[in-house]
């Protein structure tokens, strides 16, 4: 079989198994983990509680991966969420989906090359002076290794997911060596229960979101699944082996953290690992935990450059946005829609405006997340003649539980910000109506024989 022309609005078949899971596990771990625990303990300081959060956090991911994995193999396109959305809802619900879901990536990369030279930065002084060039030549550097084709992000996701897992067994190693630290002359023990403490819900619910922020990313199989050389067989497994890999690594380091630090110690770190680290290796172990972090957020920023052009590409195919996001390489890539989406990254490196999306998308990304959960109740209704090759468990107990609690998370968050549930509010009334002129211009088209 020859390969698509330059400029084919045709990606390629040239993924597998391990590449699901990379890119998924991929997403998630990094940098991050590196540092929430602190922020957790801080809001939670009881072991039980905090760890208690992390569990319900993978179970969270389970849940939602049981209704990905029935949604995205009946729907093996490229676009992720936007998708089934679509599918079951129509254009105004699917463009807001798709929306929501890449305003997150764009400002995601935006946050990932800023983390990258901020971790450098601590062992390089050059770089600290220098954050937002450095971060602007790490967005473009990952876009170039990308660019060429599916080959390149393939072999760089799979080592980069192999590498981080490599950093953080180290990390628990050196817990195991080093043994519990003190922030005082005290040969007290750590205090692992935080008898004594007192925290209210509104702690435990920021507590909780932080971890589901710390999760994030678990979508990853779902972009690529129209490139997978069998998406039937390879998409469910890789959902709940990364899943699994997932959960398992931030138990792990959040024992780690817990037993190596004071419990007050851990609260006031910002980077809890590296006091870690330093317990076995001394001041050094700071600027090896900075470098480990900024190679971490550097995988993953080249996980996340590799799947946003996919829903430019999914919404473009559909004519829910310009044609030429369609445009394929030689190599598999969706070159422009990939370079759109780092087109409108530097911008948000430069001025920070990342923040400002990340707050309005937060809500928008929970309404997708409700949309994409109801959208499985819809096609098994609506469409049951739809293959499924994987049918989610505990059908409708669990994909009802997924629903509810997304449901839930979308209403305090519109409660507790009332203007980012003002400007998710203001992106329905754009999508709507965008949507319903795309729809009826497209059938139009149909009809008159000019689509």
């Amino acid at each position: 079989m020859s390969e698509p022309a330059v400029g084919r609005s045709q990606l390629q078949k040239r993924l597998g198994l391990p590449f699901a899971i990379a890119i998924m596990a991929g997403s998630v771990i990094g940098a991050g983990i590196l540092r929430t625990p602190g922020v957790v303990a801080n809001e939670v300081p009881m072991l039980w509680v905090a760890m208690l959060l992390w569990v319900l956090g993978g179970v969270y991911v389970f849940l939602s991966v049981n209704v990905a994995a029935e949604l995205t193999v009946a729907l093996p396109k490229a676009g992720g969420i936007y998708v089934p959305v679509r599918e079951a809802f129509g254009d105004s619900m699917g463009l807001l989906a798709g929306w929501a879901v890449w305003a997150g990536y764009a400002a995601g990369g935006a946050a990932l090359a800023l983390a990258f030279a901020d971790f450098l930065g601590t062992s390089v002084p050059l770089v600290a002076a220098n954050k937002p060039t450095v971060a602007i030549i790490a967005m473009l550097a990952v876009t170039l290794l990308n660019l060429p084709g599916v080959e390149e992000g393939c072999v760089s996701n799979i080592l980069g997911l192999a590498i981080k897992l490599s950093l953080l067994a180290c990390v628990v190693v050196a817990a195991m060596i080093a043994g519990p630290a003190s922030p005082t002359a005290s040969d007290a023990a750590p205090d692992l229960t935080g008898q004594g403490s007192v925290f209210g819900w509104v702690a435990l619910i920021t507590a909780f979101q932080i971890v589901l922020g710390a999760y994030d990313g678990w979508q990853g199989p779902a972009f690529f699944a129209e490139e997978d050389k069998d998406p039937a067989h390879n998409i469910p497994r890789a959902f709940f082996r990364s899943a699994a890999i997932i959960m398992v690594v931030y138990l792990v380091i959040n024992l780690c953290v817990f037993a190596v630090l004071d419990l007050e110690l851990l609260r006031s770190s910002e980077l809890p690992v590296a006091m870690v680290v330093e317990g076995l290796l001394g001041p050094a172990g700071h600027t090896m935990t900075g470098l480990a972090a900024a190679i971490m957020a550097l995988f993953t920023l080249n996980a996340l450059v590799m799947t946003h052009p996919r829903i430019l590409f999914g919404l473009a195919r559909d004519g829910l946005f310009l044609h030429h996001a369609t445009y394929v390489n030689r190599g598999g890539t969706p070159w422009v829609a990939m370079l759109v989406g780092t087109a409108i990254a530097i911008p948000m490196i430069l001025t920070g405006a990342y923040v400002f999306v990340f707050k309005i998308q937060v809500a928008a990304a929970i309404l997708a997340s409700v949309l994409y959960n109801a959208a499985y109740f819809t096609l098994r209704r609506n469409r049951p003649d739809l293959p499924r090759p994987f049918r989610a468990w505990g059908h409708p107990v669990l994909p009802g539980m997924i629903l509810a609690i997304t449901f839930a998370l979308l209403v305090a968050v519109i409660v507790a910000d009332p203007e980012s549930g003002l400007w998710v509010g203001g992106l329905m009334a754009i999508c709507i109506p965008v949507g319903l002129h795309l729809g009826h211009k497209r059938r139009v088209a149909k009809a008159t024989g000019t689509a």
